[in-house]
């Protein structure tokens, strides 16, 4: 029989190995994937990681539990099958387990659905599927990060920033290059649910609408002695005329019509009409009311328009005045004429009106607050937030669904009541960017410059 030298080490063994053989049990037990470490990450800075909950330390977000792969492909190859609820926000990363996010919505594959809060398109339940609701299958163009623009690849993974690539697909209207009905400098660009709710983002869909401009100005009670003496020579001319046109001397007569002419072309100079010239002459002598008040209340009105409205302006409109020295007092009378030549140091030209003032309150030189309503009709138009102007072009963006964001060059008409009337580029019931399009312009730009300075070609993203 062995003798034992050491009973404290013997005791130890024994212990170990049953250790040994309990962990061994343990380890058994677990199913494959169990001891996968649970990972954190924020949704608008995806490259930063925790594996706790909390907020991110650059923007303050709540992170977000990163799912397993296999729980992801069992949820993509569900959805592509059956009706999915649908987060309008595009599969809103902040739900958690069992609760359910307040913009779900029950959606079928293929069916599209409009967010009343910020007007994003979610068509097809099934997003990670690639098959459209025909049953034909789409064209995957390439995949890209919507925060590296310009950045492309031939096939999924990761992007440089560490965020899922995402397919572009041939049906949504890009085809890896500038868009050809893009405005030069431009090019459609993808923007993120999250990155959309950050810079804020809204739409508003292009409608037809009846819209008024009013044309606002500053009116001047008439004091012009100047077209005062220039009607009295015009008439004396016209007496002048008829003269010689009873003697015998042809030159008297010709002298006597070249005066006239002389006399007319200066009225024209003054602003005043050719049909109201011809009303002149059955005159016995030229307007008092250019220099005094007419008992009969009678005044002229002369108010400076703006180079830009003169299109809207026509001789025969109604304009109205608010007396400044009596408040809630109110005129109206008929522009009689526009002046042919613009003032160079306004750009403006000044409309003629006939205003009756029975009460004798409008003095020479009185200033009064003028309008001139515009009925522009029923338009196509879009909130004025939508354009953009560059200073060389108005710019609309147009929200094509699934983040999808398209660079549209318009043509604008009349601005009145917060709405453009728009002539071209953009068509009724289509969905156009109203805020948030100034970072989506400056990605549009950059977009562009990217794609010119390399060509269009693929950057393949590593796996």
């Amino acid at each position: 029989m062995m003798r034992v030298k050491n009973p404290q080490l013997i005791g130890g063994l024994i212990i170990a190995s049953l250790l040994g053989v309990a962990v061994v049990g343990v380890v058994s037990r677990v199913r494959p994937g169990a001891h996968q470490q649970v990972v954190y990450y924020c949704p608008m800075h995806p490259t930063y990681t925790a594996d706790r909950p909390g907020d991110c330390p650059i923007c303050n977000m709540k992170l977000v539990k990163k799912e397993s792969t296999q729980h992801t492909a069992l949820s993509t190859q569900h959805t592509a099958k059956t009706a999915k609820d649908i987060c309008y926000m595009h599969n809103c990363p902040m739900m958690k387990p069992g609760q359910k996010c307040p913009m779900l919505v029950m959606a079928k594959a293929g069916e599209k659905v409009v967010c009343p809060i910020c007007g994003t398109h979610v068509a097809e339940a099934a997003v990670s599927s690639s098959v459209s609701p025909a049953g034909e299958e789409k064209t995957i163009l390439y995949w890209t990060d919507p925060m590296l623009p310009g950045y492309k690849s031939d096939k999924p993974g990761k992007s440089p920033m560490g965020m899922d690539l995402i397919p572009v697909y041939e049906e949504n209207g890009v085809s890896g290059e500038v868009s050809a009905t893009a405005p030069e400098g431009y090019a459609p660009i993808l923007v993120t649910s999250q990155k959309r709710q950050f810079i804020g983002v809204t739409t508003a869909p292009v409608q037809r609408r009846t819209i008024n401009k009013i044309i606002r100005t500053v009116g001047q009670i008439a004091n012009d002695p100047e077209l005062y003496q220039a009607e009295q020579e015009y008439l004396q001319a016209l007496k002048a005329l008829e003269q010689a046109k009873t003697g015998t001397m042809p030159e008297v007569t010709e002298r006597a019509q070249r005066l006239v002419d002389s006399s007319r072309f200066r009225l024209r100079r003054l602003g005043l009409s050719n049909e109201l010239i011809d009303e002149m002459a059955g005159w016995t002598g030229p307007d008092q009311s250019l220099l005094l008040a007419d008992p009969n209340g009678r005044v002229w009105l002369y108010a400076p328009i703006y180079e830009y409205e003169l299109p809207l302006v026509n001789v025969g409109q109604i304009i109205t005045i608010e007396i400044q020295a009596i408040p809630g007092k109110t005129l109206a009378g008929t522009i009689r004429s526009i002046d042919p030549v613009l003032d160079p140091a306004t750009r403006s030209a000044r409309v003629r009106a006939i205003l009756t003032d029975p009460e004798n309150i409008l003095k020479p030189e009185m200033f009064v607050n003028a309008s001139i309503a515009v009925a522009a009709g029923e338009v196509l138009a879009v909130p004025e937030e939508a354009v953009f102007d560059t200073g060389t072009k108005q710019v609309i963006f147009v929200d094509k669904g699934q983040g999808l964001f398209e660079p549209r060059d318009v043509t604008v008409g009349v601005k009145a009541e917060g709405y453009y009337e728009i002539k071209s580029g953009v068509s009724e019931g289509e969905l156009v960017v109203t805020s948030g399009n100034f970072l989506i312009d400056s990605e549009s730009r950059l977009k562009a410059a990217l794609e010119g300075m390399t060509g269009g070609g693929h950057q393949h993203g590593g796996q």
